[in-house]
C-alpha cells in the first residue's frame, strides 16, 4: 500500500479494497473540498510534522465541538492506514477464522466513536496510536464474540444468555412490554426443560422434541396468569418454538451488530454516502488556530522530554531483556518465536517482557508525577501505558534502521 504524504491527501482520502486486497486511495470530494478551504484559511504550519499533529488536533477540536460535523469524517479519512494495518496483522494472526480483511478493516474502522470519546491529546500519546490499540482490542474481542455466537445453536444461545440480555434485545428491537413479559415467560420455561447435564454440551444443544415442546406449552400456560400482570397469551408447542426462534434472531442482532463504516453507501442505488449527511461547520477562528499550534509545539517539547527520560530507563534495563524488547519490537517477533531463538520458554519471555514494560512505566510515571504533576490515577496510569508503547515502537524500529544503515 503507498502511504499518503500530502495533508489533504492525509484528512480526505480512504482505503478502497478489491479481491480483499488494497486497491488504491479514493477521494471524498466533499471532505477534500474542506481540506482546500481550511488550508487556504489557517496557511502555512511549518514542517510537514508539525502541520500533521495540527490538523489531527484541529478536527479532533472540532469533533469534540460537534461530533456530527465532517470533522468525523476526516478523522476517519486519516485513521484509515492506522486500521489497515491493524486488520491485516490479526487476518494473518488469526488463519484460522473465516472472516475476511474486508471484513476485519470494516469492524475495525467502526470503533471510530470508542476511540475518539477515549482519546486524550494532553497525554502524549499521538491519535494514531491510540487509535490502533482500540482498533486491535475491539476487533479481536468481536471476532471471538462472533466465534462464540457463530459455534452455539439457536437453543444454545438461548439457554446461555441471561434475561438481562434476553430483555435489553428484545427492547433494542422495538418489542412492547405486554410481548417482552410474553417471551420472557416462554424463555423461563424453556431453560426449565432444557439444561444439559454438562456444560460443554450447552454450546450445541439440540432443539426440544415434541414431548418436550409439550411440558414446556404446559408450564407456560400454568404460570401466565400468575404473572404481574397476567399474560393474556396461549401457548402451543408451535407458537413457542416460533417465539423462542424469533428470541435467538434478536438476541443475535443486538449481540452481534452488523458493521456499518462512515464511508459505504447509504443504500442500494449507491446515491451518496453517510459522509454525505455530516454537515459543514469547520469555522475555527483564528485565536483557536493559534491555541491548537502552540498545543502542537508544546507537545512535541513534551515528547522530547519523554524521549529522554524512557532513554535512561532503557540504558538502565538488563542487556538481555534490552535485545528481548528488540527483538519484540524491532524484528516483529512473536513470543513463540523469541522463545524458539532464545531457547527458553513462552512464558519466560511474556514475564520478562511484562517486567521490562512495567519499568519503564515506572520511570515515565515518576517523571509525570514531579514534573507534570500529573496524578497517578488509573487513566493517567493507561494513558502512560499508550504512550510507553508508542514511543517502544518508534524507538526500537529507529535503532534498528540506524543499524542496518
Amino acid at each position: 500500500m503507498k502511504p499518503r504524504q500530502r495533508i489533504i491527501e492525509l484528512f480526505s482520502t480512504f482505503i478502497q479494497l478489491a479481491d480483499d486486497l488494497f486497491d488504491r486511495w479514493i477521494t471524498d470530494s466533499l471532505l477534500q473540498r474542506s481540506m482546500q478551504r481550511s488550508l487556504q484559511q489557517v496557511g502555512e504550519l511549518g514542517n510537514a510534522d508539525s502541520a500533521e499533529d495540527f490538523w489531527v488536533l484541529y478536527w479532533y477540536r472540532l469533533w469534540k465541538t460537534n461530533p456530527e460535523s465532517l470533522a468525523n469524517g476526516h478523522l476517519s479519512a486519516y485513521l484509515q492506514e492506522a486500521c489497515y494495518w491493524v486488520a491485516q496483522r490479526v487476518t494473518i494472526q488469526l488463519t484460522s477464522m473465516q472472516y475476511k480483511f474486508s471484513d476485519c478493516f470494516q469492524i475495525a474502522i467502526a470503533s471510530l466513536p470508542i476511540v475518539l470519546k477515549g482519546y486524550n491529546p494532553s497525554q502524549g500519546a499521538s491519535l494514531k496510536t491510540y487509535a490502533s490499540l482500540v482498533f486491535n482490542n475491539t476487533l479481536r474481542d468481536t471476532l471471538r464474540q462472533h466465534k462464540e455466537a457463530d459455534s452455539r445453536t439457536d437453543w444454545g444461545l438461548l439457554r446461555k444468555i441471561s434475561q438481562k440480555q434476553l430483555i435489553e434485545s428484545l427492547q433494542a428491537a422495538g418489542f412492547s412490554e405486554k410481548a417482552i413479559a410474553n417471551y420472557r415467560l416462554a424463555w423461563t420455561c424453556f431453560k426449565t426443560f432444557c439444561a444439559p447435564s454438562e456444560t460443554p454440551g450447552t454450546r450445541q444443544l439440540s432443539q426440544p422434541d415434541s414431548q418436550t415442546w409439550v411440558s414446556i406449552a404446559q408450564l407456560y400456560n400454568n404460570q401466565k396468569l400468575r404473572q404481574v400482570p397476567p399474560i393474556e397469551s396461549q401457548a402451543t408447542p408451535e407458537n413457542l418454538e416460533r417465539w423462542l426462534k424469533d428470541c435467538a434472531k434478536q438476541i443475535r442482532n443486538y449481540l452481534y451488530p452488523a458493521i456499518t463504516s462512515l464511508n459505504v453507501s447509504k443504500s442500494e442505488s449507491n446515491s451518496g454516502e453517510i459522509l454525505d449527511d455530516l454537515p459543514d461547520n469547520n469555522d475555527a477562528s483564528p485565536l483557536t488556530n493559534l491555541i491548537i499550534y502552540e498545543e502542537v509545539q508544546e507537545r512535541q517539547t513534551r515528547q522530547t522530554e519523554i524521549n529522554n527520560v524512557l532513554s535512561v530507563a532503557l540504558e538502565k534495563l538488563d542487556p538481555q531483556v534490552q535485545k528481548l524488547l528488540h527483538l519484540y519490537y524491532s524484528d516483529k517477533l512473536t513470543q513463540q518465536q523469541i522463545a524458539a531463538q532464545l531457547e527458553i520458554k513462552q512464558y519466560t519471555v511474556s514475564r520478562r517482557l511484562s517486567s521490562a514494560k512495567e519499568a519503564l512505566l515506572l520511570a515515565l510515571a515518576k517523571w509525570s508525577q514531579e514534573t507534570l504533576h500529573i496524578s497517578l490515577t488509573s487513566p493517567a496510569v493507561r494513558d502512560m501505558g499508550v504512550v510507553l508503547e508508542e514511543w517502544l515502537q518508534k524507538k526500537l524500529s529507529s535503532d534498528s534502521s540506524k543499524e542496518d544503515n
